[in-house]
């Protein structure tokens, strides 16, 4: 029979054990590093072992899950992440349509999601599930914004546009109507296709026989190559535009010639050797140069999604950790209105400064214009 001194060591060590256990930091981050948007989903898995492992003291382990590129198995991999392994903050997923899917249960289990995807949807309008998540990319019309500007400056009057079927394209093809509306340029032409499409000669010929001064194409990783080489084969010579979700070096290799003369506002990374410097240029050197220490090659940009995620959470955790334990439902609340509280942090990609009707925070600093020219991004002047 154990003695009661025996019991109270044994009851201190198991109490100390349980607080140590507590002040674990749990961030899950789900990825898309197989599937249809891999090329965006690989960098992204591949930037987490560049995320801190300790914030304040505290140790960061971070569980990291791949959805195949697929919302129900995005699903499935947040309710594990939540209920599971109860973390306390979540990364991913990749794709906008996930993203869309696993919003409910963020909101529902109080868990903070910082989404590194490219479409506004998952942030705008705000609502009460919305409050929740964090958009690490640019919205979509801080970016249209720029290409509409563009577009003036070029002199175009005419617009077709190409964009997936999905909350992607679909939220690009509704800024762009009205941005395009006030800048009295008139779109002739608006066709969708699906990301996993390998043929779609059709809409391509609509947009190409609507005869516009220049397309863009709203498509995010590899999928945003085919509209433009399709509409390059049937003989279009007009202006090609790309939204963000085209910034990523297989564009060029898949590309080719066909994409020879693009533009696309997009965040610095693409051309870190021709921007001024920056603070956000000063970390993004540092991230692209410890990626290629691990992995023997530069990120892509929505590698850097992930990235900032983890800036964020490294510039709101301390704040949290004043208010609750790691662990509780009131230290993932505390961390959420935390990162709302965002101010002037700088990033790979720009200036954050999140308030409660903006959770994604990048202003003019996080995008430049840039061009293809010789097979290379370049900033276009």
């Amino acid at each position: 029979m154990l003695s009661k001194k025996l019991l109270s060591a044994v009851a201190l060590t198991t109490t100390f054990a349980c607080s140590v256990a507590q002040a674990e930091i749990k961030v899950g981050v789900v990825t898309s590093s197989t599937g249809p948007i891999a090329l965006v989903g690989i960098p992204q898995k591949n930037s987490v072992p560049l995320l801190p492992t300790t914030i304040a003291g505290e140790k960061v382990t971070y569980i990291n899950l791949d959805d195949s590129s697929d919302p129900s198995t995005a699903v499935k991999a947040f309710k594990k992440l939540i209920n599971d392994e109860q973390v306390d903050a979540i990364i991913g997923p990749s794709g906008t349509a996930s993203a869309m899917g696993v919003i409910q249960f963020a909101a529902g289990s109080g868990t903070p999601m910082l989404a590194p995807t490219g479409s506004a949807a998952v942030v705008l309008p705000m609502t009460e599930q919305k409050k929740w998540v964090f958009k690490t990319t640019q919205n979509d019309d801080l970016i249209a914004s720029a290409l509409v500007e563009q577009m003036q400056k070029d002199g175009i009057k005419t617009l077709g546009m190409i964009g997936t079927a999905d909350p992607y394209g679909e939220n690009w093809a509704k800024v762009m109507a009205g941005l395009t509306e006030k800048a009295g340029i008139k779109i002739t032409a608006s066709e969708s296709f699906q990301r996993q499409d390998t043929s779609i000669t059709g809409q391509a010929l609509k947009v190409f026989m609507a005869n516009p001064d220049a397309v863009l194409v709203a498509a995010p990783g590899s999928s945003s190559v085919l509209p433009q080489t399709t509409l390059k084969e049937q003989g279009y010579q007009g202006r090609m535009y790309q939204t963000h979700g085209a910034a990523l070096d297989p564009f060029l290799k898949l590309g080719g010639k066909a994409v020879e003369g693009t533009v696309l506002a997009a965040s610095l990374m693409l051309v870190l050797d021709e921007v001024a410097d920056s603070k956000s240029k000063e970390i993004a050197t540092q991230y692209v140069n410890d990626y290629k220490a691990l992995y023997g090659h530069a990120p892509a940009t929505f590698g850097a999604n992930v990235y900032d995620a983890g800036l964020l959470l490294q510039n709101a955790i301390p704040v949290a950790l004043k208010s609750a334990k790691p662990g509780t439902k009131e230290f993932r609340a505390a961390l959420r209105d935390a990162l709302e509280n965002t101010s002037e942090l700088a990033a790979t990609q720009g200036v954050y400064n999140m308030t409660p009707a903006d959770h994604s925070g990048f202003d003019e600093r996080g995008r430049v214009m840039i061009t293809v020219k010789d097979g290379q991004w370049k900033l276009l002047k």
